[in-house]
Parts: structure tokens; sequence; C-alpha cells
């Protein structure tokens, strides 16, 4: 999973300010998220590097440094940022126009790219002084890193292996040329992010009474006792002032008290069989009291999406991973109507329906195959129950197998008590 950073660098002139004879250049930054199902959320990317030489942004459009730095020997013209390592954000919406530049201003958001391609890229542009003028003397940034606030996502070195990005004026009428530009290829690890489960996954079907929970601890356990706050009781009398709390911007999950102690779980219901058909219901429910998950998506892993006939309450695109072979699709909420998973609570949750046509050489609901294979969340994989514990079909369920057991031992008593029966009776008659 790539996201991809590129640098374009323009306009090179030599100008003097506040005395001294500084070398610019303009650039542009973009960050292109080419991963399918791994979107960035609030509060957004922060995307850092360090200077090759002694450069200073002297103004930013479209983005900010967090920090200015050390600028005091500049009396004059004061530049935006003098750190050697600056650290950039987006602007937030609603920014003035004079500072918004194209792909800008979304908080940092980035959506992902099989759902949103065209809020899949964000750019700013930044004026660098003591850069150099020529394709010889502009050195590209090094150790480039990107948070999404947290760690995650590693950044190789700058590539010089495409051609120069080529900018169109706003009327179209005019193309001008990059000096150079440069590609930096960052990839997600959850071991890099250091991160455990955040989902679950339960499961149901309507010919079992039994329905499978998530398996108990799959994001943590309760610990009340040694780390109090860790989750809170929908019923408690202080739930408003916990959520409300001191720590009600931080990005820690507060989680309802479960079993489980995922921020999300997902349930798969098998719902009804047809006799070309079967249908499914799914539902992803917010445990976080803290987190409103915005243009959410869900992948799922199943051999049947390949017959796949109609969701009804979400958009759907197949991935594809093993090219003709669709057993793959990723699933996400349709705007202005589920496409925001509410926090905890009587909204906090999105479902829909799935219809599948049966395919006569592989349907089959023993063995636990109509569940998924794997379940994901926001691009992080969610916590199945174990095969063993998925609902069975009656004719190998516990009870029936009792109740089997039974019946056979009537069965054995009865022909006993009749060769008994038949045997004294014989030995009377011989008797008599």
């Amino acid at each position: 999973m790539t996201l991809l950073i590129q640098l374009g660098t323009s306009q090179s002139s030599g100008i003097s300010l506040s005395g001294l004879q500084m070398d610019m250049l303009q650039a542009v930054v973009s960050i292109y998220n080419y991963q399918k199902y791994r979107h960035i959320q609030a509060p957004g990317w922060h995307l850092g590097w360090i200077w090759a030489k002694k450069e200073i942004i002297w103004t930013m459009l479209g983005g900010q440094a967090v920090e200015q730095g050390d600028c005091s020997h500049f009396k004059q013209n004061i530049p935006h940022c003098c750190k050697t390592d600056p650290v950039t954000v987006d602007l937030l919406p609603g920014a003035p126009l004079n500072v918004q530049f194209a792909n800008c201003c979304k908080g940092g958001v980035l959506n992902s790219w099989v759902q949103d391609p065209a809020n899949a890229v964000a750019s700013f542009q930044i004026t660098v002084g003591r850069s150099g003028t020529s394709n010889r003397t502009v050195k590209a940034p090094t150790k480039f890193t990107l948070k999404t606030p947290g760690p995650g996502y590693t950044c190789g070195v700058p590539q010089n292996v495409v051609p120069p990005t080529k900018f169109i004026s706003p009327d179209g009428r005019r193309t001008t040329q990059a000096h150079v530009t440069w590609n930096v290829a960052c990839t997600y690890s959850q071991f890099v992010a250091q991160r455990g489960p955040t989902c679950c996954v339960s499961l149901s079907s309507f010919y079992s009474d039994t329905i499978i929970d998530c398996p108990k601890c799959s994001c943590g356990c309760q610990n009340n006792i040694t780390k109090p706050g860790s989750c809170v009781e929908s019923n408690s009398p202080y739930l408003a002032s916990v959520v409300n709390g001191p720590g009600k911007d931080s990005l820690t999950p507060l989680v309802q008290c479960t079993p489980h102690m995922c921020p999300i779980r997902v349930h798969w219901h098998v719902k009804l069989n047809y006799r070309d058909y079967w249908r499914v219901k799914v539902t992803i429910t917010n445990w976080n009291y803290r987190m409103n998950y915005s243009q959410w998506n869900l992948v799922a892993q199943h051999p049947n999406f390949e017959n796949i006939s109609t969701i009804f309450s979400f958009n759907y695109k197949a991935l594809n991973p093993h090219g003709v072979i669709n057993d793959t699709t990723m699933f996400w909420g349709v705007k202005y109507y589920n496409d925001l998973l509410m926090v905890a609570g009587p909204e906090g949750n999105v479902q829909s329906e799935l219809l599948f046509r049966k395919d006569p050489s592989t349907f089959t609901f023993r063995k636990g195959w109509a569940f998924p294979r794997r379940i994901y969340f926001n691009g992080e994989s969610c916590v199945m129950p174990p095969p063993d514990a998925y609902p069975v079909l009656p004719d190998s369920s516990p009870r029936l197998k009792k109740t089997t057991f039974l019946i056979l031992s009537i069965a054995v008593c009865a022909v006993v008590a009749f060769l008994h029966n038949h045997f004294v009776l014989d030995k009377y008659c011989g008797k008599s």
C-alpha cells in the first residue's frame, strides 16, 4: 500500500532580500494516496523532511509549517519557516482564498483511491530560499516522514526517475514545466504503526440460534482496576461527563464496555435462503464515544463475490486482487446517507443487505462456507472468530446429536424389551 509524494521545482531566480543575495525557487508538493482501501482521516497528514543544505521556506500556499523555527537573523521579510527539518500540514476547509492552492484545504484528510480518487490528492506550493537556481545546485530534501498523525508509514529516498512535472494555467492556455521532479514512495505497515486490532467480527445465521460474538479481548481486556477509564458502560449515569471530559479531543478511543473492547464491530448475518439466491445482512457498529468515522470503508473476502447480485445500501467495487478471480469487494457509504458512522449510541451503526446468486458447483452452508474469510475496516484487519466456532447446520449441531442419541437409545431399549418379552413368552408356551 503506497502513498506517493511528488516534488516539482520551477521558477528559479536570484533576488536580494534584506541586503542578502538569496537563491529562490518555487516547488509544488503533491501527495497521492494510491492505497485502494486505506484513507487518512482527521486530524490529517503531517509531512516532514530534512533540507539538503540550509534552505528556508519563504512562503507557502495550500499548507503551513507547524513551527517557524529560529528566524531571528532575518530583520525584514521574515520567512515562513527557518527549520532544517520542517513539518507541514494541510490548511483547514474555509481557508482564505489568497492562501489556497489546488487540492488543498481538506484538513489533511485523504480518501482512498478506489473510494474517491478526486479527493485522494493533496498539494501545496512553497517558495524556497537558499536553494540554488539550476538542476545542478538544487538538491532534493532527505529523510521524508509521513505521520497520519501517528507512525505507520516509512518513506524511501527521493527518486528522479520521472519526466519533469507540467503545470497548466487556470485558463488552460499555457503550460509550464518544472526544472526537476522527485518522487518519494511511502508504504504503510501495521507492524511499524505498533497498533493492536481496532475491529472484530461476529457471526450469526438463520439456521442456528447461536450468535458467535467477537472473540473475548479482541482489542483489549476490561481493566478498570489498574487502568480506570478504559471503557464506560452504556447505562452509566456518568456517561455524558466522561465523554465530554478532559480527554474529549484525544485520539485515544473511549469504548463502551464489552467483552471484546473493540471500537468497531462488524456483524455478518446469513439471513435468508432462496432457490437461486441467498441473502446476507452486514452491520457495522461504532462502540467508540470519541470518534465519528467519516468516509469509512469495509473490505470483505468471500468466494461468492463473483456472483453478487445486489447491494442495497452501500457503494461497492470489486478489487480483484488475483486478476480475474473476484473474491474481494470493498464497500463504503452512500454520500449524505450513511457515509458517516456516528459515535457510539443509537445512531452509531450502518447496515446493508447483500444478495448473492448461487453457483451450484460451489454453494453450500456447510463448514462455515457462507461466512467471510477476512474483514478489513478502514484498512485494518479485523479479528475473526475461530472457524470451529462458526454457526453450524442443524444436522451437525450438538443439540441434534443429543436428540439422535436419545432416539437410538429408545429404539435399542424397545428392541431389547421386545426380544426379552418374546423369549419369556416362548419359554412359557414351551412349558405349557
